[in-house]
């Protein structure tokens, strides 16, 4: 399984995506063949080794003839539609030109199929597009996360006019998506990269729990004071991360039947609750109550949650995430008055430390023998202790300290 994560602190273009996804490792080659087949003048890729404030990056530059097309969105989209491209490509390029096509149409005020494209719609702009979905779909990554979208600030001349930055097609494609003004004040994210960014990105966060196998670094074609132009493309497998711990969930209850308590805690344990309890505790005003804990795995929460809520009075709960240091345990039986007693055998580092018997054993025993609960559950104890004995403490190692003159 891999992940990849992109870092978005100095915004995101199409080159620059392309540029980081080549220099992770991506041939050039998969997406020139992209673009050779899209059904327009020929355009070449040209892979270029930069530096941006010392850091080395790849910048990937778009050959293509000079052309003045001014291409709307049916347009484009016949165009991709009549290609040869393979199918996951020419869907996922559809997919990032449409919410192109409606991001602009809302700041148009205009149907999305009446969107001309100006910039987004030159050559080179297909040529980013195209690339960079198939070099996504090349690294197969069952997730891709970003960080929050540094988008610029301050104002550029476009094709309709002077337009403020962030860029309103900008801020429509990336409604919902965390974004800041960054540290420079021109434009850092364009059309283009923010709907790449909003068709593709699974997930924002920062920097996921993972394994780094490789990093890309893609070049934009400015060079600002301020910080690197540059986007990151982090891949790695998670599986080198520590798994999500256990979950105590935890309410306060002051106006339950107590006669109830037995079944809710049976409805959490049958809900997957690994452990429950009930603890008494004074609240305001000096009334007696109980708080309700529930001990779980991360997948077992919203099962657990559900028959809190189901089976007593409460309106809300606590989720703290805890820690949890658990003995290798094994399951034995010991034979006891005719009978069979099961057996919890706990081990540390390959040493026995505890020995306890099941209860509910030892009780249908009793029953069956006619005898008292203690009486079998002293000789299941005794048997298990014998079948199964402690271990003695490891020993210490002799210590090169000289003894205390005192004591």
């Amino acid at each position: 399984m891999t992940i990849g994560w992109l870092d978005l602190a100095a915004g995101a273009s199409g080159d620059m995506l392309l540029g980081a996804l080549v220099d992770a490792g991506v041939p050039l080659d998969v997406p020139a063949e992209a673009v050779a087949a899209l059904p327009v003048e020929p355009v070449r890729l040209v892979a270029e080794q930069v530096t941006r404030h010392g850091l080395g990056a790849t910048r990937v530059h778009v050959h293509a003839p000079p052309a003045d097309t001014h291409r709307t969105w049916s347009d484009v989209r016949a165009l991709l539609t009549g290609s040869a491209l393979p199918s996951p490509v020419r869907d996922g390029a559809l997919a990032v030109f449409e919410r192109l096509a409606v991001a602009e149409g809302r700041v148009h005020r205009v149907r999305p199929d009446e969107v001309h494209f100006h910039e987004v719609g030159a050559l080179d702009a297909l040529a980013d597009v195209v690339g960079v979905v198939a070099c996504l779909e090349y690294l197969e990554l069952d997730r891709l996360t970003a960080s929050p979208v540094a988008l610029g600030s301050g104002s550029a001349r476009g094709a309709h006019g002077v337009v403020p930055i962030p860029g309103p097609a900008v801020l429509e494609l990336l409604a919902g998506v965390p974004v800041h003004a960054g540290a420079v004040p021109a434009e850092m994210c364009t059309p283009t990269g923010a709907a790449l960014l909003a068709a593709r990105v699974d997930e924002w966060t920062t920097l996921p729990a993972l394994r780094v196998e490789r990093v890309g670094t893609g070049a934009g074609g400015r060079d600002p004071a301020e910080l690197p132009n540059v986007v990151r493309l982090v891949l790695g497998d998670p599986a080198g991360a520590a798994p999500p711990g256990p979950v105590v969930l935890e309410t306060n209850v002051d106006d339950l039947d107590p006669r109830l308590w037995p079944a809710v805690l049976d409805a959490l344990f049958a809900a997957g609750a690994s452990d429950a309890w009930l603890t008494p505790i004074l609240m305001k005003k000096g009334r007696p109550a109980h708080t309700l804990s529930a001990l779980c795995r991360p997948d077992a929460v919203p099962a657990v949650q559900a028959a809190v809520f189901a089976t007593t009075s409460t309106i809300g709960l606590r989720t703290v995430a805890v820690g949890k240091v658990e003995l290798d345990r094994t399951h034995a039986a010991v034979d006891v008055l005719g009978g069979r007693v099961g057996v919890k055998v706990a081990t540390s580092a390959g040493r026995v430390v505890n020995v306890s018997v099941e209860h509910d054993d030892v009780a249908a025993l009793a029953g069956d023998r006619d005898l008292p609960v203690k009486e079998v559950l002293r000789a299941a104890t005794a048997a298990a202790a014998a079948a199964h004995p402690v271990g003695p403490p490891p020993e210490e190692p002799p210590s090169d300290e000289p003894p205390p003159l005192w004591g």
